[in-house]
């Protein structure tokens, strides 16, 4: 067994559920939490939509490799849901269409949907929800004075995350590893076609790329990072997002980058004070598929603002953080770091972070001339909600980060409460928050 998976008692109450995995994240992270699962009594079946997806299952025996077209897909999950008497269906990501027809199904013959996703606080939590997450989250509904009543008047201190969770690096091998097993060896699913809008070449070619350029990337933002900390103007910070995420196109109006990117310079130039800049960080894992920063500087030319607009590549966000006067964002969960900072943050599409007291409600023009701040009180009343509930400490992709997580996660999977309402009830799991230990 695996250093990073922690043996779970067998538990009797639990011998009539069968797990259904669909696809996880890149790497052994779905495999590890299908053994603990295993060892509680738990029957664990994995469906592989291609080479990388069975590449990171071990157990060729409760493997099944789907190797029939996206179009037929739902109808083939109801039979394998009704053969294999599948209780509980996990996945990572319940936007793509194969998640989403399993979102679907789970609805309609109600079984219990177990959703992963990055954490709402990343980079050093994950996120463990059921029904759905995101724009499909059970926190779109739940308010603020439920989440204080739920809470019962507690408030724990706001701890620090790690300096290092060493996850990153783990996640682009990973990436890039899968691609490259969908170039060379998919000829066993002769159906499969990629969720996303380039071909699975590309994809691999960027992956490696950025895992290559990494140092150099990292050197880029360094140096950009300084110049701007530097340089005494005030700024507003655009948290940028991959154009390809699941949460930029189904939770917001926008198709593209560009479009978003372009409102908020136009809405800049006419209305923030002449002497403040704009810096747009981009995603740490884009690759450039989206010819973002080439969009922003062809719009700021446009405006005549060039001088006043800046593009910084992946990195560390907390050093910008640390000297942005506001943020300005479409619904990336990296606002929450600004909200965490008291920084006024503007979403322009649907977040589980969008609440009042929270996220300015003023328009565009108006965030840019005088920026609402949250109410601190009211944030750490919603963060510690979320650091008791569906986020679990962790990451995915490196084993020192898998191994918190699974640790906890498997008693919630097994537990007949939603993360939300074990709170509400006081049967919440009892959770240690990372630390230096963790390191």
């Amino acid at each position: 067994m695996s250093k990073d998976v922690t043996t779970i008692a067998r538990d009797p109450d639990v011998d009539g559920r069968v797990f259904l995995l669909l696809q996880g994240p890149h790497g052994p992270f779905f495999d590890r939490l299908g053994r603990l699962l295993v060892s509680t009594g738990a029957q664990v079946w994995r469906v592989a939509f291609n080479a990388g997806d069975a590449f990171f299952w071990k157990d060729r025996d409760r493997l099944i490799r789907y190797r029939g077209n996206p179009g037929d897909w739902p109808e083939e999950l109801r039979r394998i849901i009704t053969e294999k008497g599948v209780t509980d269906i996990v996945l990572y990501g319940d936007v793509r269409p194969v998640h989403a027809a399993a979102r679907s199904a789970a609805q309609e013959l109600g079984l219990t949907l177990h959703v992963f996703e990055e954490g709402y606080l990343r980079p050093f939590w994950i996120t463990y929800e059921r029904g759905g997450a995101n724009g499909f989250s059970r926190l779109m509904q739940i308010t603020l004075p439920q989440m204080r009543a739920a809470l019962r008047g507690a408030q724990g201190d706001i701890p620090r995350p790690p300096a290092a969770w060493g996850d990153m690096r783990q996640h682009k091998f990973y990436g890039a590893l899968y691609h490259f097993l969908l170039l060379i060896a998919n000829g066993d699913f002769p159906g499969y076609r990629t969720h996303r809008d380039i071909s699975v070449w590309q994809e691999f070619r960027l992956n490696l790329r950025r895992l290559i350029f990494a140092p150099f990337i990292m050197a880029d933002h360094f140096v950009r990072t300084r110049r701007i900390r530097r340089s005494g103007h005030p700024f507003s910070l655009v948290l940028m997002q991959l154009e390809h995420d699941a949460s930029f196109r189904a939770h917001s109006d926008y198709s593209a980058m560009a479009g978003f990117t372009a409102e908020v310079l136009e809405a800049f130039a006419a209305h923030a004070p002449r002497h403040h800049h704009i810096v747009f960080k981009a995603h740490p894992l884009e690759d450039g598929r989206s010819h973002q920063r080439s969009d922003i500087f062809r719009k700021a030319r446009e405006l005549g603002i060039t001088d006043r607009v800046h593009h910084v590549p992946g990195g560390k966000l907390a050093l910008l953080l640390g000297q942005a006067r506001s943020v300005v964002t479409v619904n990336s969960t990296a606002a929450q770091q600004a909200l965490w900072r008291g920084l006024p943050v503007k979403a322009m599409g649907r977040a589980v972070f969008d609440k009042p007291q929270l996220v300015a409600v003023q328009t565009l023009p108006e965030f840019f001339t005088h920026p609402q701040r949250p109410d601190a009180q009211a944030y750490r009343r919603y963060r510690d909600y979320l650091l008791d509930t569906s986020q679990i400490p962790g990451g995915f992709y490196a084993a020192r980060a898998r191994a918190p997580a699974l640790r906890l996660v498997v008693d919630m999977m097994l537990s007949p409460y939603d993360p939300y309402d074990a709170l509400a009830i006081g049967r919440a799991e009892t959770r240690q928050q990372p630390g230096s230990d963790s390191r």
